[in-house]
């Protein structure tokens, strides 16, 4: 098969490129999968397609940017000169731009897919119903959120337009099943990126604790408190204790880690790493003694927590919305706090970093959880997802002579 996948890619800052790379690390090394043609937004440098793993051929082709008007027909007119047996789309709502036309066009692209009968499968990483519009960075204004609410619903029917629309979370297929009437809606969890052949050690290096949170920061993912709870930890447990903080700004709140820089430069040992690339997270995780996730909302499955399961690691996280769900469907653990309180969060952070037996214990359950789905795994289910929609388009009297990817077992 060949394989279109429309995606933002690295080194794209553009939301999800980084969970694009790993959907290529493994599905390039699918013996069903001739070719893989990504269909990216452009970037000044290079995309990443330099694997050490076997597996078959990839093809870039650059066709959208994010804000413009015309994706819609430079992406529709890519399909047509790579002519893909099936496409993937990796979405969420603002994948395509952050103002709503541009935004709502993108979207249309898997319609435009099931128009020209390719099979395609979108991946669906939120719902709309589920985001806290204020937290997140949209809008906090009450009329704007219904219109918001408006546009969302109008725009997820346009998405449901497509063969199957996967899902990370149980309660997305329900709320989608139940308020839309869908029935092409399927559960494929998020996956975890790299799950290495060694078992994780669980020891960290000499030297200050590292308290690091990781991602993109300024709308519900905020620093502050993190920082102020960690001077708490220090001032109750004397620990030596560094505070990292890796990643960037929200596109939505450009500016904000340099002000908090700024406002906390009286603070000893927090240290700002930037951009994270890709070769750099491994060692960002292991030498790390606790991952935090200072949310105010969840905008869905998340990713770093699977990265952090696969590396073992002891987390922090607040008691809301998916993240609790996910780890009450997954198996993940941690200590919890309640997101608008410092004490709260401190207490959560101290019981781990005072604690090495019960931080082990915590990273042992996470790593758990996280090799029960490795992307492998996933990769597998879009395959079989593929099958079914091919098999379904098939017509009867051709079934026999059609040929239909090597199916795929899902252990």
């Amino acid at each position: 098969m060949k394989l279109a996948i429309v995606t933002a890619y690295p080194p794209s800052k553009v939301t999800l490129n980084e969970y694009a790379y790993h959907l290529v690390k493994h599905f390039r090394q699918k013996e069903s999968i001739t070719e893989i043609v990504l269909l990216t937004d452009k970037t000044e440098g290079a995309k990443d397609i330099t694997f050490t793993e076997a597996g078959c051929k990839i093809t870039v082709k650059e066709c959208w940017e994010f804000n413009s008007y015309k994706n819609i027909i430079n992406v529709t007119k890519a399909i047509s000169q790579t002519q893909p047996d099936s496409v993937l789309f990796n979405l969420q709502f603002m994948k395509f731009g952050d103002k709503k036309v541009a935004a709502a066009l993108g979207l249309m692209l898997p319609l435009v897919c099931k128009l020209k009968k390719i099979p395609n499968i979108v991946l669906l990483h939120n719902i709309l119903e589920e985001v806290d519009l204020g937290s997140a960075g949209f809008t906090s204004n009450k009329f704007m959120q219904k219109l918001y609410g408006f546009i969302g619903t109008s725009l997820t029917k346009l998405i449901l337009q497509a063969d199957t629309v996967a899902v990370t979370m149980q309660k997305y297929v329900d709320i989608l099943e139940k308020k839309y009437k869908a029935k092409n809606v399927t559960l494929i969890p998020h996956g975890t990126f790299e799950i290495s052949e060694e078992k994780p050690e669980y020891s960290i290096p000499q030297g200050p604790l590292q308290v690091m949170t990781f991602g993109k920061f300024g709308t519900y993912k905020k620093v502050e408190g993190m920082i102020e709870a960690v001077e708490k930890v220090r001032t109750t447990t004397g620990l030596d204790l560094e505070v990292v903080i890796a990643g960037t700004d929200n596109p939505n709140v450009p500016g904000y880690l340099a002000k908090v820089q700024e406002d906390y430069k009286h603070v000893p040992q927090v240290r700002f790493t930037g951009y994270v690339e890709e070769h750099e997270v491994p060692t960002l995780f292991k030498e790390s003694a606790v991952v935090v996730f200072p949310y105010t909302s969840t905008t869905g499955s998340s990713g770093v927590l699977h990265q952090a399961g696969s590396y073992g690691k002891a987390v922090v996280m607040p008691d809301l919305g998916d993240l609790a769900l996910l780890v009450k469907d997954e198996g993940y653990k941690g200590e919890f706090f309640e997101p608008t309180s410092v004490d709260s969060l401190a207490t959560a952070i101290e019981a781990i970093v005072t604690n090495e037996a019960h931080r082990i214990a915590l990273g042992k359950a996470n790593y758990e959880a996280a090799t029960a789905y490795p992307m492998e795994k996933i990769t597998n289910m879009y395959l079989n997802n593929f099958n079914k929609i091919i098999s379904k388009n098939t017509p009867k009297n051709k079934t026999k002579e059609t040929v239909i990817l090597q199916p795929t077992t899902i252990e």
